[in-house]
């Protein structure tokens, strides 16, 4: 059930909020379908993936209730393919006894995604195949614009 009454609040992840996504992601690897990792993340690595999303200067968030982070949220190069290098993706993972109190819709919220297409992707975890689902949105003015590599300025390439 959604409580309202609880205070929210969501701000860029730092380096020392690492420990307690690490915690928040590996519950989900373990239990979730979500992600498709098998195994526990490094600290290390998590570091150089959110290091590799700001570099790109897409948004690596925390939500927090009382200074605790309880929830956290990246977008990511969707692909690699050239002609999907301005897509991405975003994942929202919220503490498991979080859950249900309005954080991931927060989370979503904060990217300013609204839902306007499906994509779905399918993987094999836990021995059953689960999917995921992509959603699309208009950039809205920002789709009359053109990408900066268009321009004459240069876009980077997904790692």
């Amino acid at each position: 059930m959604l409580d309202t009454s609880l205070s929210i609040s969501i701000r860029p992840s730092t380096e020392a909020d690492v420990a307690a996504m690490l915690e928040i992601y590996g519950y989900h690897i373990q239990h979730g379908l979500g992600p498709f990792d098998i195994g526990p993340l490094h600290a290390e690595e998590l570091k150089r993936r959110r290091k590799a999303m700001l570099k790109r200067r897409l948004p690596h968030l925390v939500a927090e209730i009382g200074g605790v982070v309880v929830g956290y949220a990246y977008a990511a190069p969707f692909r690699k393919r050239p002609a999907d290098r301005y897509t991405v993706e975003h994942s929202i993972y919220v503490h498991k006894d979080r859950q249900g109190l309005g954080i991931g819709r927060r989370l979503h919220e904060a990217f300013g995604f609204v839902r306007a297409g499906v994509l779905r992707s399918v993987g094999f975890k836990f021995g059953r195949w689960t999917d995921s689902v992509f959603l699309q949105r208009s950039l809205g003015e920002a789709d009359a614009e053109l990408p900066d590599d268009v321009r004459g300025g240069t876009v980077q390439a997904g790692d």
